[in-house]
């Protein structure tokens, strides 16, 4: 049951969309595109995880809800983006993911403040659902742009 548990915190702790960002950095030159698909699932696993250690008393359940909730909307909706009908659809989407990712920021901010989970945890999470909502809202002005 330990290693079970200390697997789940070494995999909390690793921030899989920073790796990315920095392959992308070293790339020299060279412009790679991020997989934000990829990087909302890989996300979306670790707060599954996360909720999976938090407590069972009432607001930690509560919390644990919202945030697998919003967690996992966020690559729902790049997804639906991917099968948009339209540009304005796709630009829809991607708002909605980038809202659920701005819901997500406050519920890890709630856990981590509230002492429901150390700061050690959770800042790596917040660390990643900053870094997704950065290339949501970069993506969004992209758009924006284009249409005019």
């Amino acid at each position: 049951m330990q290693n079970m548990i200390n697997s789940k915190h070494e995999i909390l702790k690793e921030s899989q969309i920073s790796k990315v960002k920095m392959q992308n950095d070293k790339a020299k030159g060279k412009e790679q595109k991020i997989d934000i698909k990829e990087c909302s699932y890989l996300f979306a696993l670790k707060i599954i995880k996360l909720t999976e250690l938090l407590s069972s008393d009432f607001a930690s359940k509560i919390i644990a809800d919202q945030l697998l909730r919003s967690a996992t909307s966020i690559g729902a909706n790049i997804v639906g983006a991917q099968a948009a009908s339209s540009r304005k659809d796709f630009t829809n989407f991607l708002n909605y993911a980038l809202k659920s990712a701005n819901e997500t920021k406050f519920w890890l901010g709630l856990l981590r403040d509230s002492g429901r989970k150390d700061k050690g945890l959770i800042d790596p999470l917040l660390e990643d659902t900053k870094q997704l909502s950065n290339i949501l809202a970069s993506s969004i002005l992209t758009l924006k742009k284009a249409q005019r």
